[in-house]
């Protein structure tokens, strides 16, 4: 239940309700529009067509003249609501529905001289071209789109017929039912509000010749009267849509827009003007991506004061180590200036060389931290065998000279065969490795054996490597690591409390300078890549110190 809980709360499903309510609706119902006006117009031709045979087929029994056709209209006119008229063979009107009133005769003899003004009427010219000029158009768009879109539609008036005050038809689609066939045509009238007549004329035949042809039109107003309702409901749902949008839109306004503003408000305050962080984010207590956003700006927060604290620290230790030498340089100086005795003056100038060289030492093991510090995450990395390396590195200890007599010892599970590989520079793991050995092999026994082990132990790749030294004080178990950290007593090795070894595994040593930085290396190393290293005492079944462990664990590849 809280996973979809959290699903529902998520910025995603907002904004796709948002758009299916706001967009797919209007547009569904303008797509429906479409379809439900071709329906009602391919029904509404269908019910012409079908009248028109119906009284196509009562003419073909009786005698064709007006007063038969008047009183077939009568009877029938009730029970439909198109107009029907009846035209004899030359096209003249016989009757009309909607003038059963009139004496047809009387009728017909009234607008004889008006038989080839069949077309609609038309407006004075000067109005008509009053009204084609753009001016009087874009003066009455709104009003055109008033009555187009929002006013009901209006019945048509007589004058807007296509046959109004004719008596001989001629239109196309009489010619056609006179030829025999079945004619249709759809029309746009102009009187009063336009609208759309849809025209079926049918053939009257009797022994295969036609004998006059029956007439069915009818306007499109109760299609429009529909269309008109139904565009009301449509717009109805817009404005429900619309309303819905603006309501969504609020509360989307107070769930996303003021938490961002506040995160915005809250990164603004964090920075002084020296941009130094003052203080970190404050976590929403949120389930969305709003949320996931405050924690994880609170997270990097942290991490930013961490590393600041850690630089500021980093400073501050590099000046207080250079502070020593640069003191004993110049207290070396001054005196070996005032000496008179030459061997004298050579030693304080001996001692003061020295200085300068632990200086030298001091700059570059610094140096190596920043590098590692700033480009491990970019450096490129390859599938690493530890165990090989391992090996390798305990050869070259071996090779290089061994004047204490050590001991190095490789131990890994399943012999030879059992690689346990990480992802990581084979330099840099080479650089963790010798630190490890080098820092062990200075704190152990003349003849003592370091042991290097390597083992798996679940998505871990496990580096032991343990001496036969004093061990480490509880005290330094975690500040070994740490830079500049040496605490070297006694007058050998073997007399020496555990410490970190020289910031290089190979020249430090060889010149006795012990100046903390190896240990602060590999955790640096170690660390970029994802893993953790921690110090340790081992302890014999009398419970004393028998040596010192340092671990590394490592993400295997």
């Amino acid at each position: 239940m809280s996973r979809i809980v959290a699903f529902l709360c998520r910025i995603s499903v907002r904004i796709l309700a948002f758009n299916l309510l706001v967009v797919f609706l209007p547009i569904a119902g303008v797509l429906y529009l479409d379809t439900y006006e071709r329906q009602l117009l391919e029904s509404l031709e269908h019910a012409l067509a079908q009248q028109g045979r119906v009284l196509a087929a009562a003419l073909s029994d009786g005698e064709l003249t007006p007063e038969a056709a008047r009183v077939l209209l009568l009877r029938m006119a009730r029970r439909h609501e198109a107009r029907l008229r009846i035209l004899d063979a030359t096209g003249r009107l016989l009757a009309d529905s909607s003038r059963l009133e009139l004496d047809t005769a009387e009728a017909t003899a009234g607008t004889r001289s008006r038989a080839a003004e069949w077309s609609e009427p038309d407006d004075e010219p000067e109005t008509l071209e009053k009204r084609e000029t753009l001016m009087y158009r874009i003066a009455s768009f709104p009003v055109r789109l008033y009555r187009r879109t929002l006013a009901p539609p209006e019945p048509p008036l007589e004058s807007g017929d296509f046959y109004s005050g004719v008596s001989v038809f001629t239109g196309p689609e009489v010619r056609t039912a006179l030829r025999g066939g079945y004619g249709a045509a759809t029309r746009i009238s102009s009187g009063g509000q336009r609208s759309v007549t849809l025209y079926s004329a049918i053939p009257v035949t009797r022994e295969a010749e036609v004998i006059g042809v029956s007439l069915v039109s009818q306007s499109t107003y109760r299609i429009l009267r529909n269309i008109y309702e139904l565009r009301l409901e449509i717009f109805r749902i817009f404005l429900l849509s619309l309303v819905s949008a603006v309501l969504i839109t609020a509360v989307a306004s107070a769930t996303i827009t003021r938490p961002i503003r506040r995160l915005r408000n809250q990164a603004a305050l964090l920075v002084d003007r020296r941009g130094r962080l003052t203080g970190r984010f404050r976590p929403l207590r949120r389930s969305d991506e709003i949320g996931d956003l405050s924690r994880a700006l609170n997270e990097l927060t942290g991490r930013l004061q961490s590393h600041m604290r850690s630089t500021e620290s980093f400073a501050a230790d590099v000046a207080h180590e250079l502070k020593n030498p640069l003191a004993s340089i110049r207290s070396a100086t001054e005196i070996a200036g005032e000496v008179a005795d030459p061997a004298e003056r050579a030693r304080f100038l001996d001692l003061a060389a020295r200085e300068v060289s632990r200086m030298e030492h001091i700059v570059t093991g610094t140096r190596e931290i920043s590098v590692i510090d700033s480009l491990i995450e970019q450096e490129e990395r390859d599938v690493v065998d530890i165990g090989d390396l391992t090996r390798r590195v305990l050869d070259g200890f071996r090779i290089r000279g061994n004047p204490k007599g050590m001991e190095y010892l490789a131990r890994m599970p399943g012999g030879s065969e059992a690689p346990l590989r990480v992802a990581a520079s084979p330099q840099r793991m080479t650089q963790v490795l010798e630190n490890l050995v080098d820092n062990a092999a200075g704190f152990s026994p003349p003849g003592g054996r370091i042991t290097v082990s390597i083992d798996r132990e679940g998505p871990s790749v496990v580096i032991r490597v343990e001496d036969q030294g004093p061990g480490i004080p509880e005290e330094d178990l975690e500040a070994v690591f740490g830079r500049f950290f040496s605490r070297r007593e006694g007058a050998g090795p073997s007399e020496a409390a555990h410490a970190g070894p020289s910031a290089s595994a190979a020249s430090a040593a060889s010149e006795g300078s012990h100046l903390g930085l190896g240990l602060s290396i590999v955790r640096v190393i170690v660390e970029g890549y994802g893993g953790q290293v921690r110090a340790s005492n081992m302890r014999g079944p009398d419970g004393r110190i028998t040596g010192a462990r340092l671990e590394v664990r490592l993400p295997a590849a």
